[in-house]
């Protein structure tokens, strides 16, 4: 996933944006006060061991007084040209100017998503409207405007070479993301929409709040050992250390025992390695049901101080009142305007095709899972006594079945996934395929947290140091939010004179318990190549013109390309055997378990596409269908209606829960960049499986071919950014459009 940032980017003109990219140190400070302060240290990477909320506020204010003085000449200077400027005079000086802010609003977002905090939390929505105030007067600059349409009326539409065409698809970008924006707006439309929009951010951070705070608030004790008969060993491990390091949290007066796996206590938390050990592995059905039933109902009305209800109503009405003011009909329409796909018809068309495909074998799954459970779940399963499964049962015995048509367990893997062999494997595969070589560079950088690992990435024919990076793979539940992300600390930009990008890699994997270091689910292995790959779309980049190197400018429902890509290298020989060796006696994998790895490959996969359908559909609906005040009101469907409608077609065997409130969760939609752009997972999902299909073609055992196409895609997928169209950067490299029919092969669908 990539990260919405709160951050700014260089040049963040309208909510389309996404990426912040931080600043070259600049002669901002005129205090010693404002000298002391690490936010205002700019001329290098982050001083996260000096950085404290403090100092949020104080560089804030230093910034935005240059920031405000400094465009207010800008544009009185391009005003007076009368037309007469050239990009040079536009757009980097944009970038320079913006510098300051967007470093020091980065690592604010960067820090509130995993260190998070009240004193922190407090800064960060105090000076979120000042923000994004500062960068609404950008968006909405009709100076700006105007020069820019002057310099996008002076190019020819010949076809140009890169330097050009990436300043051409800024300029491009920067003028649908000002009309996105409101730059057409005046006088009291204009008004309303800008509070509407700094109402929207301040909403957006309230629900990301929410859910963290809510997942925060549940645990479950057990301390019967009849409970965790059957459960393995690992999973035991994690949740008595959980209970040890709870009573230490609470200063707790008695002595604390030793952490005692086979014993307990074992608490149980909302925390996703947690939460999901305990949907696969736990026995008994009545704990599997209460840790279930409150984990839908995160952040509901229950919650109350953290209830998202009332937010997520808001949060619609707002950007569908938004969209019809900038003459869209709604939220969805918008998005799409700065997307590949062409209309929400199309959306809906490629979700068919796959469904059409899925339905029939997640229905011949679940069938399958539930035959099993009333074979082997003794009499509470029968068919007299269970209907069907519910939904605390189908993860179990979904688990059950796998172990019993493989013959293999998650547990027996995770000995030969230590994180220290995965990161060396993927690091083999990086140079193989792409030529770039990854090394740990202990001391090199500042980290917020002991767990945080910084590397750097060297080209491998010349050795010159290219990119580097942060790994922050460990689940925190006390202050780090869940899920998995990749998001920019330092961006490439010739204006700012920053030739080496940084990126943040965020995984909430499972962390070392005793002497053992991380023993990964493989889950959590491919969940780590999938954020690489979106490291490496910034890392990689040749783009120099800031607003589209890397990740930026790339369209939504293309960003997903590599880093779904990256997860097909994880069930190729080469790249398996280059890490997966006991962490204790370098034995390597067993072939058969390899080979029964593989055949897991597709178990559940028409369950898993029609998830991940209902998600796409259910979040389109919202942003097209639906009216957000007559459900408030209750005089329309409610958000959980249209989710119980949705749910009918795409997983009619499986319904939610009358009081299942996924929806008050669904961060990507309500507090990220995936506002009706959900579907963006699988519609790049194909262009990803069709481009792995590159290597298939050639053979993956031929390694000089591999190579090969490898270095094409670094040359293209990975080097291009959002400086070329994204199905111009496809054709580039696989000579022609994509197709659905890798995709389907891959997931034994076709």
């Amino acid at each position: 996933m990539i990260a919405l940032s709160s951050a700014l980017r260089a040049r963040a003109f309208a909510a389309g944006n996404r990426f912040n990219r931080p600043a070259l140190f600049t002669k901002l400070m005129s205090t010693a006060t404002d000298v002391e302060n690490p936010l205002l240290q700019q001329e290098d990477l982050p001083k996260f061991k000096s950085i404290e909320p403090k100092d949020l506020t104080p560089a804030v204010n230093t910034l935005l007084e240059k920031l405000d003085s400094d465009f207010d000449q800008f544009e009185t200077t391009v005003a007076a040209a009368n037309g007469a400027v050239k990009y040079d005079q536009v757009l980097p000086e944009l970038e320079r100017m913006q510098f300051g802010l967007g470093y020091v609003w980065g690592i604010a977002g960067h820090l509130n998503g995993v260190k998070n905090g009240e004193e922190l939390r407090t800064a960060y929505e105090e000076n979120q409207p000042r923000v994004v105030q500062a960068m609404t007067k950008f968006s909405q600059s009709k100076p700006l405007y105007d020069a820019l349409e002057t310099i996008q009326k002076e190019w020819t539409d010949e076809e140009a070479d890169f330097e050009v065409s990436q300043k051409k698809r800024a300029v491009e970008g920067s003028l649908l993301a000002m009309k996105l924006g409101g730059v057409g707006l005046e006088g009291d439309t204009k008004e309303k929409f800008n509070e509407m929009k700094m109402k929207l951010a301040e909403l957006s951070t309230k629900f990301s709040n929410n859910v963290l705070d809510a997942t925060k608030s549940f645990s479950l004790t057990v301390e019967d050992t009849a409970s965790m008969e059957g459960v393995p060993e690992s999973a035991k491990a994690m949740w008595a250390n959980a209970h040890v390091m709870y009573l230490k949290s609470q200063d707790a007066k008695d002595d604390i025992p030793e952490m005692n796996p086979e014993a307990g206590p074992w608490r149980i938390t909302h925390d996703m390695p947690s939460y999901i050990a305990a949907m696969q592995h736990l026995p008994d059905r009545s704990l599997r049901e209460q840790i279930y039933r409150a984990y839908i109902s995160r952040a509901a009305e229950s919650a109350e101080e953290h209830n998202n209800v009332p937010l997520v109503y808001e949060i619609l009405r707002l950007k569908q009142e938004m969209s019809q003011m900038l003459g869209f009909q709604n939220q969805a329409e918008r998005s799409l305007a700065s997307k590949m796909a062409p209309s929400v018809k199309s959306v809906e068309e490629l979700s068919d095709l796959i469904r059409e495909k899925a339905l029939p074998a997640a229905e011949r799954e679940l069938a399958e899972i539930t035959a099993f459970a009333r074979e082997h779940g003794g009499e509470e399963y029968t068919e007299d006594n269970l209907e069907k499964l519910m939904p605390w049962d189908t993860t179990f015995w979904s688990e059950r079945l796998k172990e019993s048509k493989f013959d293999l367990t998650e547990e027996e893997l995770r000995p030969y996934f230590a994180l220290p062999n995965v990161l060396d494997g993927m690091f083999g595969l990086l140079e193989r395929i792409f030529g770039v070589t990854v090394q740990e560079a202990e001391g090199a950088a500042e980290v917020w947290n002991p767990d945080v690992k910084f590397f750097k990435v060297f080209d491998a024919e010349t050795d010159k140091h290219i990119a580097s990076f942060y790994l922050d793979p460990f689940s925190r539940p006390e202050d780090k939010r869940g899920g998995a992300w990749m998001d920019v600390c330092i961006g490439k930009s010739e204006a700012v004179k920053r030739d080496v990008p940084v990126a943040y890699l965020t995984c909430n994997g499972s962390p070392p318990v005793g002497d053992k270091p991380s023993l990964m689910t493989f889950r959590e292995v491919e969940t780590l190549f999938h954020e690489t790959g979106h490291g490496l779309q910034h890392m990689l980049t040749k783009a120099n013109v800031g607003d589209v190197a890397g990740i930026n400018g790339v369209e939504w429902d293309a960003v997903e390309l590599p880093s779904q890509f990256m997860e097909n290298w994880c069930y190729d020989r080469p790249t398996v055997y280059g890490f997966a060796k006991h962490w204790e006696t370098g034995e390597p994998l067993p072939e058969e378990m390899f080979e029964k790895l593989k055949e897991q490959k597709i178990y559940g996969a028409g369950m898993m596409a029609c998830r991940q359908l209902l998600f796409g559909q259910l979040d389109m609906e919202l942003h097209s269908n639906y009216d957000p005040v007559a459900g408030a009101s209750g005089e329309g469907e409610t958000i959980f209606d249209v989710h119980r409608r949705m749910a009918e077609k795409y997983t009619p065997y499986s319904q939610p829960l009358p009081e299942d409130r996924f929806l008050c969760t669904f961060g990507h939609i309500f507090a990220g960049g995936y506002s009706a752009g959900y579907y963006s997972y699988k519609w790049a999902e194909v262009m990803s499986a069709d481009a792995f299909g590159a290597f298939e073609d050639v053979g993956l055992d031929n390694e000089e071919e591999v190579a090969k196409v490898g270095r094409k895609f670094r040359d293209t997928v990975l080097s291009l950014g959002g400086g070329v169209p994204p199905m111009e950067v496809f054709k580039r490299f696989r000579g022609r459009e994509p197709s659905p029919e890798a995709l389907l092969r891959h997931n034994g669908l076709a």
